[in-house]
């Protein structure tokens, strides 16, 4: 946090000087280690076998937070007897289907009834529809034991599945002492409970993995056991390596999701019509059961007086997806000749995407590529000075791609909003003008926009209705009529039709067609016609509650600053402690009080018991604090949503050195997503022809592929060239020198670096014998005035399965002193004139089943 969030990482030296404990967990020993009060080495990868561990201990000692686990989760609630867990099924769980890869989650339901997981959750988009668990299913007549000894109450069931993860078992998987072990374990729970909180940080380390929402459950599991969940200095914060990357998935840029989290209607039968799709995104219970006016609103923010009742508000005509359309299927895509053209815009996929190769040879199969960029980046090189090119792989006069290099404003040279990890939207104003003809992103899309649209003017044709009824009429000011940023946040915000009056919170949309909106979860950004995010009013920090700061920017939704504050008050709506006093029921006042917005609803008061008839938010009793899930509670077992089981399980990565010492059926996660072609070849699991780990980590002096940071001689300076880290062992096992050059290979490439022979990278006993770790920054590529060997070239494409990211923080490698001896791509040369090509009208090729290779 300290190396790549050092703007946030203050707030966590602010608080150590106040007495705050910090641990860093991690491969490496970093800036932040050396902040830190204890720093705990950890084989890359095998973090929920050290979550599961700690949960286990938390569980085996009675140290959970009993009050909180009763009643504000399902640790109570009752599964069918269907359900079979890892440990009956040799590291499986009921429901998997071999042939496809996937689960059936029917078997994980509750006893007595289903729970639909919310709407926007990530269901991937090859499950069969008969197998997906929408949200509009009812909640049945639940059972629940609240001493917690039914046998199939969640409690028990979590407790057998991580019975095995004790801390010898973490020692053998992880490498991490039993001292470290007990000593992080004691400072969670001498941190937890009534008085204290403790609050879970984690970055790309937890993400880019084959099971990376996992280990984010895992996460959620220990804190919830814990209580440090909807409290003050508890949560878990997924930390942003961009200003704004929590505003770009919260309009989004998914391919999978609408704006505010609602899900992408699905190109097959059940999401046709709105009424279908409102039934399989609606909930029966909970703040879910208000999506129609989510979705409705969108529509008419979109397409105004054109969408009508009578024509389902235009939903008819949006896209619907029917296949994986992530990045890494788009590019598989262009490689084999399905796509004809990109915009890049912020991204540079030639050295910054995993398999950069493969991602230079799907680029020189398009026809057209237009580039955003505030200087020539790799993307709009490869043409030229590939290392394709450059080993005679690929040819600049065969290459028939037309780059269009596009000059863009940096963010100092254009005004708008940064969301940050804490979901604050913070409104900034320009400083300087942009040179010449760089614009900001809004000004391109937004004449693009109309260009679009006027090409389009006076069609008949039924598919252009879209386009053509698409509102886009944005303000223009100055010269080069910039368009009015604020007019695309009044639009966001929403307002009512008949009036035109800006709304001021969600609440007040309506499915009726009265209100539009084109971000739900940012309705009332401009609440009063107050542009909200632009207030710099910190308050008194200094009195009570004076640190939430509720006039500082805004926050979404609602401008709450904790989400699911009601679980700070006990279920009688007291403060757990008055030490950690946030949100509380004001009996007189008869409503929800306190320093924050409360999550819940106002009036509600916490005696209030749902009918067992009731629905929407009527079927959220007074003490039900996570009222986004169907039942109220949050989830220890998840018995839907989740497309790789109920539970995080430990399994190795993609590519490990070791086998599964848990599970020896197994070794990745059976679920994950797989690109098995010639072109992305995968290391088995231990390969002696790659016994070393390889993890990738961020520089403070650069910024992610390198675009906007190496090409300024003061950053470059600083760290100026690509280099590894390894530890003094294996440097004199293989006869590399600090300073020296070394080889870091796979079997998709070789990169060359400098040695950085240290001890902050060390190595590890896993499983009786010793696992050595490289250190790998991925800001570096072949363009530019300081170029280097990219760190994306190693790896191999594969994905998560519930969110299709890649396991970049963990694969196999070898070294070896010396410079490469080829460009660094050359091992796979020739390697996709394997693969058939596909017409461009042809059914994405990435949609079949993950486990088995693409016909």
């Amino acid at each position: 946090m300290a190396e790549a969030h050092p703007v946030g990482f203050r707030w966590v030296m602010k608080a150590k000087e106040r007495g705050a404990r910090i641990i860093h967990v991690d491969p490496r020993f970093s800036r932040t280690s050396q902040l830190a009060d204890l720093h705990v080495p950890i084989r890359a990868g095998t973090d929920i076998a050290f979550l599961g561990g700690l949960i286990r201990h938390v569980i085996e000692t009675e140290s959970y937070f009993k009050e909180y686990v009763v009643n504000y989760t399902n640790a109570a609630t009752l599964v069918n007897e269907e359900f079979k867990d890892t440990e009956d099924l040799d590291g499986l769980f009921s429901g998997f289907d071999p042939q496809t890869g996937m689960y059936d989650p029917t078997s994980w339901m509750y006893e007595g009834g289903q729970v639909a997981a919310a709407a926007g959750q990530r269901e991937h988009v090859s499950q069969p529809f008969s197998k997906k668990t929408g949200a509009g299913m009812l909640v049945g007549d639940v059972k629940r034991d609240e001493t917690l000894q039914d046998p199939r109450c969640v409690f028990q069931i979590v407790r057998r599945h991580f019975s095995r993860y004790t801390p010898e078992m973490v020692e053998q998987i992880c490498g991490i002492s039993r001292r470290d072990f007990d000593a992080v374990a004691e400072a969670l729970i001498q941190n937890s409970g009534r008085e204290r909180t403790t609050a879970f940080c984690y970055a790309l380390g937890w993400t880019q993995h084959s099971a990376g929402v996992q280990m984010i459950r895992a996460a959620a599991i220990l804190q919830l056991l814990l209580g440090n969940i909807g409290r003050p200095g508890g949560g878990i914060l997924a930390l942003r390596g961009h200003a704004s990357i929590q505003g770009s998935t919260d309009v989004p840029t998914l391919y999978d999701l609408l704006p505010g989290y609602l899900n992408m209607p699905r190109a097959r039968e059940g999401e046709l019509t709105l009424k279908d799709y409102v039934d399989t995104g609606r909930a029966d219970r909970g703040w879910w059961s208000f999506f129609d006016n989510y979705i409705v609103s969108l529509l008419k923010a979109w397409f105004g007086d054109a969408a009508t009742e009578d024509n389902d508000y235009g939903f008819g005509r949006l896209p619907k997806i029917s296949g994986n359309h992530s990045h890494f299927s788009t590019m598989m895509r262009a490689l084999d000749g399905g796509l004809d053209g990109i915009f890049l815009i912020g991204q540079n996929p030639a050295v910054g995407s995993q398999h950069a190769g493969l991602m230079r040879r799907a680029l020189a199969k398009m026809k057209w590529v237009v580039v955003r960029e505030m200087a020539e980046i790799e993307s709009a090189t490869f043409w030229r000075d590939s290392p394709e090119v450059q080993s005679g792989e690929l040819r600049t006069e065969d290459i028939e791609t037309e780059v269009f290099l596009v000059p863009a404003a940096s963010h100092i040279e254009k005004e708008g909003c940064f969301t940050n990890t804490q979901r604050l939207v913070q409104f900034r104003d320009k400083a300087l003008h942009p040179p010449a003809d760089a614009r900001s992103d809004l000004w391109f899309m937004h004449h693009l926009g109309k260009r679009v649209k006027a090409h389009y003017e006076g069609s008949e044709r039924e598919r252009d209705w879209p386009i053509l009824n698409l509102i886009w009429d944005y303000p223009e000011y100055g010269e080069e009529r910039e368009p009015d940023v604020e007019a695309v946040m009044k639009e966001m915000n929403g307002h009512e039709l008949a009036t035109g009056r800006l709304l001021s919170a969600f609440t007040e949309l309506r499915s009726d067609g009265s209100t539009a909106s084109g971000v739900w979860i940012y309705c009332g950004i401009f609440a009063g016609g107050v542009n909200q995010a632009r207030r710099r009013d910190p308050g008194d920090v200094n009195a009570e509650g004076g640190t939430v700061s509720p006039e500082w920017a805004w926050a979404w939704p609602a401008n709450r600053r904790i989400l699911y504050n009601r679980a700070s008050a006990d279920p009688d709506g007291k403060p757990w402690s008055e030490r950690k006093r946030y949100l509380w029921w004001d009996a007189e006042q008869g409503k929800w009080t306190g320093y924050d917005v409360p999550d819940f609803p106002a009036n509600k008061e916490p005696a209030y018991r749902a009918p067992a008839e009731a629905h929407g938010m009527d079927a959220i009793s007074g003490d039900n604090p996570f009222m986004m899930n169907a039942d109220g509670r949050a989830w220890l077992f998840a018995p839907s949503g989740l497309l790789d089981g109920p539970l995080p399980t430990h399994y190795e990565p993609l590519e490990s050195p070791v086998e599964n010492v848990l599970y020896p059926k197994l070794s990745s996660n059976p679920a994950e997503i797989r690109w098995s072609r010639p072109e992305n070849p995968v290391h088995p699991s231990g390969d002696p022809r790659y016994p070393v780990v390889a993890t990738t980590f961020r520089l403070t002096e650069h910024h992610t592929a390198g675009g906007m940071s190496r090409t300024l001689p003061w950053l470059a300076e600083l760290q100026p060239a690509m280099f590894a880290e390894i530890d003094p062992q294996l440097a004199a096992e293989r006869g590399i020198e600090d300073g020296g050059w070394m080889t870091i290979v796979t079997e998709r490439a070789e990169i060359e670096a400098r040695a950085c022979v240290t001890d902050r990278i060390r190595p590890l006993r896993i499983d009786g014998r010793v696992i050595h770790q490289v250190g790998l920054p991925w800001h570096w590529g072949y363009g530019g005035p300081d170029p280097g060997d990219s760190t994306n070239d190693l790896g191999a494409l594969s994905g998560d399965p519930n969110v299709s990211i890649q396991e970049s923080k963990a694969f196999t490698c070898d070294v070896r002193a010396g410079r490469r001896a080829q460009p660094s791509t050359a091992r796979l040369a020739g390697a996709h004139r394997a693969a058939p090509p596909i017409t461009p009208d042809a059914d994405d090729p990435i949609a079949e089943n993950p486990k088995e290779p693409a016909e």
